[in-house]
């Protein structure tokens, strides 16, 4: 492949990523459909649930017809079925048609999901693949950043906040036909696919079990602070709704931001004494959060654990990765199929809120954390006992 890069070929692929973050929605969803129709925690945390099942079901299913389609035909498919989720509770808005939307939503967030990496490493130069996958991460954050304060924008200014759903529905057809129109050589691998036989098969490795159960909490942890930071700033605080939503908006800050830094870091630092170090500091950022009835230090700490989660999931995906490259397909798939971890945490988490308070169903992360820590310390130790 040439070293030059063609922005024609790579610009559409990279907007695919902005459109993954819609997916992020969910937060939103959570705050706005509860206060306009007075949800209790456990069925509002039923929003991101439907969403993100999808990736357990969907996620080997999606790679196997993506061998036979193509990458770039997924892709578009994925972001269709982002659009039509986007459409249905703008169009009819009821708590039914919300998770019907959001349930598509997931649907086409977990084609996507699998179709725009290894779209993006066909599209740009083999030694610059890298520094387009991390700037693609920017790209997605910035999105799920950009929801909270155009949701509210749209209430204030529009007297509507769904209006949201109709402008990232519009994008998401706009970028569909943009990468249609664009010529794309794609790659065909010629390893073996991953199958659920082979990739559950490889559960009864412990090493692989404790990483893909650290995907499913580490991304339990970010959808859990992204669907109920919300009501832990109304409740803690008794901010209003638009003020209180604005937190989702300084951890995605934070992750952005963190990103970055890992990136950096990651040149000086081992993946592993940095997964673990990143996840002490996790740990004492949500229980500082926790404890102190600070609004400015929960605000500072909101941006702070964004800073410390933001690079986990690529560091657990690549230090198993890295342990076993012959096994990389099952491995991705385990993955994804891990990604559910969204679906099951903030359910969690909403119903420990409902049985006794907002704070102790945010105490769920914490303990989330002390895992991840555990798993982080467990593969460090694993992998110099394999020198």
């Amino acid at each position: 492949m040439s070293s030059k890069i063609n922005l024609y070929r790579v610009l559409p692929v990279l907007m695919s990523f902005f459109v993954m973050s819609f997916v992020d929605l969910v937060g939103i969803g959570v705050d706005r459909v509860s206060l306009d129709m007075n949800l209790s925690p456990t069925v509002a945390q039923l929003i991101p649930s439907v969403a993100f099942l999808w990736f357990f079901l969907l996620s080997v299913p999606v790679g196997v017809l993506q061998s036979r389609l193509g990458k770039r035909f997924m892709l578009n498919a994925g972001m269709l079925v982002t659009a039509l989720g986007l459409f249905i509770p703008f169009f009819f808005y009821s708590f039914a048609t919300v998770l019907l939307g959001f349930a598509f939503l997931g649907i086409g967030n977990t084609i996507v999901q699998v179709s725009a990496n290894p779209l993006l490493v066909d599209v740009v130069p083999s030694n610059r693949a890298s520094s387009f996958l991390s700037f693609s991460q920017f790209i997605k954050a910035v999105g799920s950043m950009l929801g909270a304060p155009l949701a509210a924008v749209f209430a204030v200014r529009l007297g509507n906040w769904k209006i949201l759903f109709l402008v990232y529905g519009i994008v998401s057809l706009i970028s569909v036909l943009w990468l249609a129109s664009v010529n794309i050589n794609e790659s065909r691998e010629s390893e073996v696919k991953a199958s659920f036989a082979s990739a559950f098969r490889l559960l009864g490795n412990k090493f692989v079990l404790l990483m893909v159960l650290s995907i499913f909490v580490v991304v339990g942890v970010d959808v859990g602070f992204n669907s109920n930071s919300g009501q832990f700033f109304i409740n803690s605080f008794g901010l209003e709704q638009t003020s209180a939503e604005s937190a989702r908006s300084v951890y995605f800050l934070g992750r952005m931001l963190g990103t970055f830094l890992g990136a950096l870091l990651l040149t000086r630092v081992a993946s592993r004494k940095f997964n673990v170090w990143t996840t002490i500091l996790g740990i004492l950022g949500f229980v500082a959060l926790l404890l102190l009835r600070s609004e400015a230090a929960a605000w500072i700490l909101t941006f702070f654990i964004g800073l410390t989660v933001a690079n986990i999931f690529p560091l657990v995906f690549s230090i198993a990765v890295d342990e076993y490259p012959g096994r990389k397909n099952e491995i991705s798939g385990l993955m994804m199929m891990a990604i559910s971890g969204g679906a099951v945490i903030p359910l969690l988490m909403g119903w420990v809120t409902d049985i006794s308070t907002n704070l102790f169903g945010m105490s769920v992360l914490l303990a989330c954390m002390i895992y991840l820590l555990a798993a982080s310390v467990y593969a460090a130790r694993y992998h110099a006992m394999k020198k």
